[in-house]
């Protein structure tokens, strides 16, 4: 293994001897590899093979005949033989009870299964499909030192241990929840034995977990990934022959994992303690083999080495010829390995994921360049022998394997994770046998998964992949941002490795043709994979994934490779004449980024495989849709369209105009660097630039200039730039080609279906790691500001026992920071790199143009996916709020996005989605794009947002969806209101859709008043629960952090509420001052409750507290919020009635003073005039505002005072049958049909805006029949 592990580090152990050997005067025993001779040709032919085989100088007479075959496995039988005694390991303390499978091989006791337990893959990879499973070993220890490692496909609920015979199993119990039973689950960071106690570190599909037995000591220990846990348990109960420990594990439904036992050589082998399952006897003689055959290839390589250091030693001659040399004897060795392989097939697995493995790994390397050329002629003889085949099958299941288990280690960076396995595999692919024979296995597609699988890290691997943590504003030293600096573009470079041999092995996948009849074309295999992939992760994107969801890092993985594919090329120009991605000239255009005539096949929507058949589309599901509106004669067609045709000419952008869209244009590089945590943008070198996005041939412009993408587009992995050597790019070995005039022309592999793949990928992959992401940016800009807000009173503080607290807390606060900063900074390692970036934005671009399209054939439109919509929002958002940032907010929509306003703004009430969900995520894109000025820009600039939104709006105002309607609506008017500008609110407003909902309201008044009748009902009923929170809270005394919660969001929506509200009352101050004053008196009303309240709260204090959430000042959060608004209608409805155009308008005096809650009132509007609005404005320029509020407080009281004395000079009257009995201030003249129920008519019009029954028997209202002075009016 000490060679092994010479080679793999990349030194040659050839090379090594001839560095370290000596004079002449050296050990005769040595072996040796050159000589001393002064004339050329003298070394003998016999030296040469004593240094294969390892032998002592002079061990070989001289030959009586030319090397062959037959002489070298003499030579292996005579010297060999007797040299390779199997080391047979002391087995006393173990007993292996056979079940079937052969004397000594290890697996489950079938009558000790509880539950239900699969074998998803011969021998041992199990998943649980009952509630509970748990099983037992057919072996157990009772002394010595033993282990079993254990690979998780998923990282739930497993308990993985030991347990004797006598632990029972049950539905609800397993191992560790009795006696003599021992377990550890990484999922709940548990140790089990009865009872559980924390243990451990949280383990992660992929992770390898060494379960450890001494009984020598009494002790159990578990190891992850090879580092230690720490002793779990100790004192365990000894045991005798005839009873003992079993490896044992309990799983919950649909989790995974692999048991090794022994029967493949341990990942991370644990010194002291020995497999439960013997290695073969074979496995020592088979790597003497290797280990000729290897020295071998030294020698060859040292002949090959033109500018070796051995070319500095002028004395030494070569050998005789190494090419006249190799043939024979690697035959003879091989021949040799095979037979023993043979003679011991129960071994064959074995040697395969261990000695020849290690050997193919040594002599290809682990990091570039790779020796391809070595390789390549040990794979010639190998492939000769039939038994091949077989270790073949092995190789690429433990490269598979390798894959899934490899860590990212920050000193082997770039070479590290599974890049050194996927080289190998991506080499080995090359030769069609090979690809042929892993086309045929019957795991094919769970090999493929495993390629495309990348463990992610916890917290604790992160640790270790990024021991130094920087912040902006941290207290760390300067040289720490540079460390962290170093390691992320270490990780970045290691990611972007393992990404190109992802690209290299799916580009190897999508040009196989696998020979079958009739012909296939190219592509097909890789569909194949895709859509069985995604049938097996349908529904993983449920709150509750149903069982046998694995890890999506195999979503991820193949993401990744097609958006590459789709933007950036497939790198060979032409995939055997069928996916072309190249102009005329040759240069390699992504599908992304052709521009010009689009088009795509709607069949693609039409069809129901089964990968599609559980997917909602936007009319419903599938099966209903085929019944109520059948497509079955448009599956053939194709729809065409040309770039931006759905844009205005004045702002289009596309690839084919002057102007090119974000991902294709020229700007700053430095605002790619803003990012506010150390990361760097790998820049390699920039040619490749210039082949992947050209400049497009004579009929077609220019899609983007050179210049701009070397200066923009500075980290798109490409292999341009690195040496055949290195990557290994040869031809593909005798693959066939199909003609293009074959009639399966229909079935070929179109770049529209990988980006419908791409699409359903990055729905079920891609979005629940940007959402987790997303947290850890959020909750690590909390996590600062707690931490410097700690800081601050740590410096303010004095007394010793709040030092002690604070300084804990600080701690606690500052662990979070550092493990939010390293999630953050992988994250954007792995998620957010620039050619991602610009893959992503080109994405939003072609399929918001294509939904818009396809918006207009209603019959289609209702057939596309909800997914199509769900991951265009998505990935909008996502790239909007990036880190580093894609391109400035500023060009962000405007520069090829405009489109997504458009769409957004047609389809948030589209009643063609039938989805209110959906409708709902386009409304809220729309809330949060207008919160800021720059995306507020381009709806304002957008000639379809500014006919359609604000009617949109008004209709949109609904049980359902007000609270982002009044948060839009509210961002458009704000400003204008009373104390808004005192954060400078009016600098940001839209005075562009100000007057546009103005114009909206007066032009179509029946939707305005349903509208205002909604917004009357709304601010009611939120005053109300907030009431009713508050006192809640009073009543119970104490203030728990989700009533707080909820009575600040219940605040914040009545404050805005109230604040459109006041819009109304400034913009369309008719609708409350002309005509029936029922609009008035509903707005009186709603002043004067929320003034009762808000005025005469009985604890002040306590009702601010409540409303403060943690760390928020009294300047942002207090009464003025509500109080404001009220201000501002009164004002606003004063200031109007003094126009000439409201003539006649209703007396608001009067109406106010006809509350029948004088007092309520006018301490109210005392309030008012008394609060401290300073807090609220810049200048003074409320003042003369306050002063009409007064003025109008004084009509109030005089109007009051008189209506009092009128009252005593008239005296009190008694109840008149002819009075309405629901106001009691108006004469029931209005009559229900045909119940004949009578009321005013005021009280009876306001009712029936929200309800059509008559408010006395309930009955159903058919008309309102009015007497005005003894006439009738209906």
């Amino acid at each position: 293994m000490a060679e092994d592990s010479l080679r793999i580090g990349g030194l040659s152990s050839g090379l090594a001897v001839i560095l370290n050997s000596g004079d002449g005067k050296e050990n005769p025993s040595k072996p040796r590899l050159v000589s001393y001779s002064d004339e050329f040709g003298q070394q003998s032919v016999e030296r040469a093979l004593e240094y294969v085989f390892g032998l002592p100088n002079k061990s070989i007479g001289p030959l009586s005949g030319p090397v062959d075959s037959s002489l070298v496995r003499s030579i292996i039988k005579n010297y060999l033989y007797s040299d390779s005694d199997s080391l047979v390991s002391n087995r006393d303390g173990v007993c292996i009870s056979d079940n079937g499978s052969g004397p000594g091989v290890i697996g489950l006791e079938k009558f000790s299964i509880c539950g239900e337990i699969r074998i998803v893959k011969p021998p041992l990879l199990l998943e649980s499909l009952a509630v509970f499973s748990s099983a037992r070993a057919n072996a157990y220890v009772w002394k010595g030192k033993w282990m079993y490692e254990v690979i998780l496909e998923t990282s739930g609920i497993q308990q993985l241990g030991w347990a004797t015979i006598s632990c029972p199993f049950t539905d609800h119990k397993g191992v560790g929840d009795a006696d003599d039973s021992y377990a550890f689950d990484g999922r709940r960071v548990r140790k089990w034995n009865k009872e559980a106690e924390p243990y451990g570190q949280p383990w992660v599909a992929g992770d390898v977990i060494g379960c450890c037995i001494d009984l020598a000591h009494d002790e159990i220990s578990f190891y992850r990934n090879g580092v230690s846990l720490g002793v779990a348990f100790s004192g365990i109960r000894k045991m005798g022959p005839g009873f003992g420990y079993h490896p044992a594990v309990s799983l919950s439904q649909g989790e995974r994992c692999e048991l090794n036992f022994g029967a493949r050589p341990f990942k991370y082998p644990i010194d002291g303690y020995h497999p439960l399952q013997a290695p073969p006897p074979s496995s020592s003689f088979v790597k003497q083999l290797l280990d000729c055959l290897s020295r071998l290839l030294d020698m060859q390589s040292v002949e090959r080495a033109e500018h070796s250091s051995v070319e500095r030693l002028r004395r030494l001659k070569r050998f005789v010829s190494l090419e006249e040399l190799f043939y024979p004897v690697s035959h003879g060795i091989c021949e040799e390995f095979f037979s023993v392989v043979e003679a011991d097939c129960q071994g064959a697995e074995y040697i395969g994921w261990g000695p020849l493995l290690l050997f193919f790994m040594g002599v290809f390397g682990v990091r570039a360049p790779h020796d391809w050329l070595s390789l390549d002629r040990v794979l010639d003889v190998f492939l000769e022998f039939q038994g091949s085949h077989v270790m073949f099958e092995h190789i690429i299941n433990a490269l598979s394997c390798a894959c899934k288990t490899a860590s990212l280690v920050l000193t082997e960076c770039p070479y590290s994770g599974s890049y050194s396995y996927l080289a190998l595999v991506c080499h080995l692919l090359r030769r069609e046998q090979l690809m042929v024979l892993w086309w045929k296995s019957s795991d094919f597609g769970f090999l493929f998964e495993g390629f495309l699988s990348r463990k992610s890290p916890n917290r604790q691997d992160l640790q270790c992949m990024i021991p130094s943590v920087w912040w902006p504003g941290s207290c760390e030293d300067v040289s720490t941002e540079s460390s962290m600096l170093l390691a992320t573009t270490a990780l970045s470079d290691a990611v972007s490795k393992i990404e190109e041999k992802h690209r290299d092995l799916c580009l190897l996948v999508i040009q196989f043709i696998p020979p079958l009849s009739p012909p296939q074309f190219p592509g097909s295999v890789f569909r194949t994979f895709v859509q069985n992939l995604l049938l097996k992760y349908r529904g993983a994107d449920r709150n509750m994934p149903p069982p046998g969801i694995l890890s999506n890092s195999v979503l991820v993985s193949l993401y990744t490779v097609i958006l590459h594919f789709l933007s950036e090329g497939f790198g060979v120009g032409n995939i055997c004449g069928w996916l072309k991605s190249c102009d005329s000239s040759g240069h390699d255009i992504g599908f992304l980024h052709r521009g010009g005539c689009q088009s795509f096949p709607i069949g693609l929507f039409l069809k129901n495989d089964p990968h599609r058949a559980e997917l909602s589309r936007l009319g419903g599901s599938f099966s209903h849709l085929s019944k109520s509106h059948p497509m079955h004669d448009q599956e053939a067609e194709v729809i065409r369209w040309e770039e931006g045709c759905m844009d205005d000419e004045e702002t289009r952008v596309t690839h084919l105009t002057k102007q090119k869209p974000c991902c294709c244009s020229c700007y700053d590089m430095e605002f790619t660097k803003c990012s506010k945590y150390p990361i760097r943008t790998t820049t390699k070198s920039s040619r490749h630039h210039c082949s992947a996005i050209p400049e497009r041939s004579a009929q077609v412009a220019a899609e983007c200039s050179t210049g701009s993408l070397n200066e923009e587009i500075s980290d798109k992995p490409s292999s341009s730039d690195q040496s055949e050597s290195e990557f290994g790019y040869r031809p593909v070995q005798h693959m066939r080609t199909v003609p293009r005039d074959s009639d399966l022309a229909s079935t070929t592999l179109r770049e529209e279906e990988l980006l419908d793949a791409l699409l359903l990928l990055y729905h079920i992959g891609l979005a629940p790691n940007f959402k987790q992401a997303s947290y850890y940016m959020s909750h690590q800009s909390q996590s600062i500001s707690l931490l410097e807000e700690t800081d601050k009173q740590i410096r303010e503080r004095a007394c010793k026992e709040q030092l002690k607290r604070l300084k804990e807390t600080r701690n606690n606060y500052r662990e979070e920071v550092i493990d939010c900063v390293r999630h953050c900074a992988w994250y954007r390692v792995s998620l957010f790199s620039r050619w991602k970036q610009r893959g992503m934005y080109a994405t939003c671009m072609w399929v918001v143009q294509l939904l818009l399209v396809l918006s207009k054939l209603d019959s289609v439109f209702i057939y596309i996916p909800e997914f199509y919509l769900e991951a265009l929002v998505d990935c909008f958002h996502v790239l909007r709020k990036s880190d580093p940032p894609f391109v400035p907010p500023a060009i962000f929509v405007k520069q090829g996005l405009t489109s997504f306003v458009t769409f957004v703004i047609t389809h948030f009430n589209d009643p063609r989605i039938s989805s209110a969900d959906l409708r709902d995520l386009l409304l809220q894109s729309i809330s949060v794009l207008v919160q800021y000025r720059e995306y507020l820009a381009a709806f304002e600039s957008n000639e379809v947002a500014k006919q359609r939104m604000p009617k949109a709006l008004l209709s949109a105002f609904d049980n359902r969806s007000w609270i982002p309607v009044t948060n839009i609506l509210l961002r458009l008017c704000k400003g204008s209101g009373f104390g808004s500008s005192k954060h400078g609110e009016s600098s940001s407003s839209s005075i562009i859709f100000q007057g546009l909902l103005r114009e909206a309201c007066i032009s179509d008044e029946e939707l305005f008043s349903a509208f205002l009748n909604r917004l009357f009902n709304t601010l009611s009923w939120t005053m109300t629960e907030f009431s009713v929170s508050i006192r809640e809270m009073q009543e119970k005394y104490q203030v728990l952090e989700f009533q707080q919660r909820k009575c600040c969001v219940i605040f914040d929506l009545s404050c805005n509420l109230a604040r459109l509200l006041e819009f109304c009352t400034h913009e369309i101050p008719q609708a409350f001052l002309s005509g029936p004053d029922t609009n008035l008196r509903r707005l009186t009303e709603l002043i004067v409750f929320i003034l009762n309240y808000i005025t005469s709260a009985s604890d002040v204090e306590f009702f601010d507290l409540s409303l403060r959430r943690h760390g928020q000042s009294l300047e942002k959060v207090n009464r003025g919020m509500i109080l404001a608004p009220l201000v501002g209608i009164i004002v606003n409805l004063l200031d109007a009635s003094t126009d000439s155009k409201f003539k006649e308008h209703n007396d608001i005096v009067g109406v106010f003073a006809n509350m029948d809650c004088p007092e309520t009132m006018h301490y109210g509007l005392q309030y008012m005039l008394e609060y401290n609005w300073a807090t609220s404005f810049r200048g003074e320029a409320y003042v003369p505002k306050l002063c009409r509020l007064e003025n109008f407080l004084a009509l109030l009281i005089s109007h009051t005072d008189s209506k009092k004395i009128e009252g005593l000079e008239c005296g009190e009257n008694n109840a008149d049958d002819g009075m309405c009995c629901i106001c009691y201030a108006s004469e029931a003249d209005a009559q229900f049909i045909p119940c004949s129920h009578r009321s005013c008519y005021v009280c009876i019009t306001r009712h029936l805006l929200n309800c059509q029954r008559c408010f006395f028997c309930n009955a159903t209202v058919l008309e309102v029949v009015r007497t005005i002075e003894n006439t009738v009016e209906r």
